[in-house]
């Protein structure tokens, strides 16, 4: 279903109507496509584990990393000029 901003505030009932029947619903501004409301069931389904993130453990194999707090503190440390 595709709705307006105005078609929220006029036909709402339409459109929680398209959302119990588990459908996705693309929201317009002014004739451009802005977002798409989707049942919550589907959104929460569809959520990643972050070990499933590709960027997860990008930095495992660094022997520098094994200490992630001394690691930081020397990034943090001061400088001696």
């Amino acid at each position: 279903m595709e709705a307006s901003v105005l078609d929220l505030r006029k036909k709402m009932h339409e459109v929680m109507s398209a959302i119990n029947r588990h459908e996705r619903v693309m929201l317009t501004y002014r004739g451009r496509r802005k977002a798409i409301i989707v049942p919550l069931s589907e959104a929460t389904s569809s959520r990643a584990k972050v070990e499933e993130l590709p960027a997860f453990g990008i930095w495992a194999d660094r022997p520098d990393m094994a200490d992630p707090v001394a690691f930081v503190e020397q990034i943090r440390k001061q400088r001696k000029f």
